[in-house]
């Protein structure tokens, strides 16, 4: 079977649609469709919790008009995974998945303990709030921060993987982490280098929910598994929706009729 999957860039700018596209493109199945998106408005990174709750709107409603226009999957970009709860509320049949949560999953199957590697300490709590909700506390060995910004890992390559590395092999050797998940999106491009130098395996945070969407999509189209609609994941009814009238002061068309 064939499959459409969205990944969602939740930020202001599409500066990183097209390496994401690139590398999507390139790791994909034969039968998958894949579209890289990211939102026409907004702040151009989520480092910040007011960030995130600005685009917590337009990323819930490009995902429901992306199900209304046939696609199996979404991936929400970001490894805050905001809206993850929210977006497997308001889907019927399409899939919902993001970065930390997949690279967890995928981390926990691959050795005991995993180590996070992310740009800034400022970004450790919330994310360690989803290590815990995930329940993954227990196979947490560390996060480690190497001081750059979502903008910085791609201004020299060469210093970001030696940053990269050095957290790496600490977390590796002192805090004897099996796995390294490299806790941002726009980390990509490292991995290979760094799990040749680690000798472990290094969870790219791209790669990890696409294929994880992938999975999703299959299991879902062969067997009929997909998030469960009672109690947790209860759609909001669209009468309510519709007759409080949200579309109109909203702004979000018609994408619940």
């Amino acid at each position: 079977m064939s499959r459409r999957i969205l990944f969602i860039n939740p930020v202001g700018t599409d500066l990183f649609d097209s390496p994401v596209s690139e590398i999507l493109e390139a790791e994909k199945m034969p039968d998958t469709e894949v579209d890289v998106v990211s939102l026409k408005r907004g702040p151009q990174h989520l480092e910040y919790h007011y960030y995130e709750a600005l685009v917590m709107l337009d990323t819930l409603h490009l995902i429901k008009q992306g199900e209304k226009d046939g696609y199996d999957g979404v991936v929400i970009g970001c490894f805050y995974d905001p809206g993850l709860r929210e977006a497997r509320e308001i889907t019927k049949r399409m899939v919902v998945t993001a970065p930390a949560e997949a690279c967890m999953h995928i981390a926990a199957t691959l050795g005991d303990k995993f180590s996070v590697i992310v740009g800034r300490q400022k970004w450790v709590p919330a994310m360690k709030e989803n290590v815990n909700k995930y329940g993954f506390g227990d196979r947490l060995a560390s996060f480690k921060p190497v001081g750059l910004g979502v903008h910085d890992f791609h201004k020299d390559e060469k210093e970001t993987e030696r940053l990269l590395k050095e957290a790496a092999l600490e977390a590796v050797e002192r805090d004897k982490a099996e796995v390294i998940i490299l806790g941002c999106t726009i980390q990509f491009g490292f991995y290979k280098e760094l799990q040749d130098y680690l000798g472990v395996p290094v969870i790219d945070a791209i790669l990890a929910p696409f294929k994880y969407a992938e999975f999703l999509v299959e299991i879902n189209q062969k067997f009929g598994w997909t998030h469960s609609k009672i109690y947790g994941n209860e759609t909001p009814p669209a009468s309510e929706i519709n007759g409080w009238g949200l579309s109109g002061q909203y702004g979000f068309g018609d994408i619940w009729k």
